[in-house]
């Protein structure tokens, strides 16, 4: 502002040429013209930098019809924009109605869609999904979606099952899901049932994480009793398909109506787990129950955690901020694994695998500064020394122990 009311006086003081006074202050000749117009016309509030506004639109949706886009929308909740546009194209043929992706633009700007949650998602540890021979090869666990007793309380179904026989271990109704008491459920279905040779579960909490190798404090637990976490990739439910199909029955047969409080929900899990194992046939199984089909796992509860071992690699223990000391410089592995070992094994020149037992936490590659770990490469996407030097399967390890 100070600049232009200078640039004013000097025009209306000084008889040199217009340029020469422009090229003076660092503006064009069009610039200064401007300025001397809205001084003429407005005064010194003329010079103020003013926003630019468009005075007329001609795209712009008529105020009647975005008036009606959104009382549909309110009639309509669930409806999309394509819906919402067909519908009001047979309401009215005979008018100019905006495309689907404005309808999308207009609903967003008068506050009626939600933005997507966007989710972070655990990194893939490299391990591909193995089948089951028997019973106790492969057990899956995960919790049905939460819903509201009578009472108002939230009820979360923590569920475990064998993929083999398709037995329901576990269905017991949580209020949280934290680490705590879903390990205090696991502990107990170990203690009656034995041990698995693999977990199969979701991304979610607590089962899996966004550190290094997806690892939890729930899943660092298993591997330290034996037991290979195996997850699912993200958005594929259908690689736990046979458990998901139990979550479907257990919601019609359990669940609607829920029970008012907590103990009542629970007597209804377990009415449902009882008639699953041991009434309803299946077709997967001949039409027999689970119950025929299952033995309880020779493979007892240890009394005492079993540390993770590394032949031929390079070991290094975690410290309490999480991290290794590798080649001068500090790597963060995950806090879930402070007091723990893991193992380097040489996946080529300057490469080097990081594991936590049979999980692969990552890749580090010598020369990247800073030096981190990077998520391990799908299989197809390995290079070939990479695929020929691959580990046998955890599961397969376990068993030959």
């Amino acid at each position: 502002m100070d600049e232009r009311l200078r640039f004013i006086a000097e025009y209306n003081e000084r008889e040199d040429s217009f340029a020469e006074l422009c090229r003076q202050f660092g503006i064009s000749r069009k610039t200064g013209y401007k300025w001397v117009e809205r001084y003429k016309n407005q005064g010194p509030p003329g010079l103020l930098e003013k926003p630019p506004v468009a005075r007329h639109c001609p795209w712009a949706v008529a105020p009647d019809l975005v008036d009606q886009v959104v009382q549909a929308r309110k009639e309509h909740p669930l409806w999309g924009p394509k819906k919402l546009r067909a519908l009001l194209v047979q309401q009215g043929p005979d008018k100019a109605w905006p495309a689907a992706s404005t309808i999308g633009d207009l609903l967003k700007r008068h506050g009626l869609i939600r933005p997507t949650r966007r989710y972070v998602r655990a990194p893939w540890n490299g391990q591909p999904l193995l089948g089951c021979q028997g019973p106790n090869d492969l057990w899956c666990a995960d919790f049905k979606g939460d819903f509201a007793l009578g009472d108002g309380t939230r009820c979360h179904p923590l569920t475990i099952s064998d993929q083999f026989s398709r037995f329901v271990l576990k269905c017991e109704g949580l209020v949280k899901t934290h680490t705590e008491p879903v390990r205090r459920h696991f502990e107990l279905a170990f203690k009656e049932y034995g041990l698995p040779y693999r977990m199969r579960t979701d991304n979610g909490p607590p089962f899996a994480s966004v550190g290094p190798g997806g690892l939890t404090e729930l899943s660092v637990w298993w591997i330290k009793l034996g037991i290979v976490p195996e997850r699912i990739e993200p958005g594929c439910p259908q690689q736990n398909g046979c458990h998901e199909r139990m979550h479907r029955t257990l919601k019609q047969e359990a669940t609607i109506p829920p029970g008012e409080t907590l103990p009542e929900q629970q007597r209804l899990l377990d009415r449902f787990r009882r008639e699953f194992n041991e009434q309803r046939p299946h077709e997967a199984l001949g039409q027999t129950v689970p119950a025929k089909h299952y033995a309880v796992s020779q493979r007892r509860m240890p009394k005492e955690l079993e540390v993770p071992g590394y032949r031929d690699m390079e070991t290094r223990w975690v410290s309490k901020s999480g991290g290794i000391k590798w080649q001068g410089e500090d790597v963060h592995v995950g806090r879930c694994l402070v007091g723990e070992p893991v193992g380097l094994e040489q996946r080529g020149p300057g490469r080097w695998q990081v594991r936590y037992g049979p999980v692969s936490l990552g890749m580090l590659r010598e020369g990247k500064e800073p030096m981190r770990l990077e998520a391990m490469p799908r299989k197809e996407e390995q290079e070939p020394e990479e695929q020929g030097t691959s580990s046998p399967p955890a599961d397969e390890a376990l068993r030959r122990e």
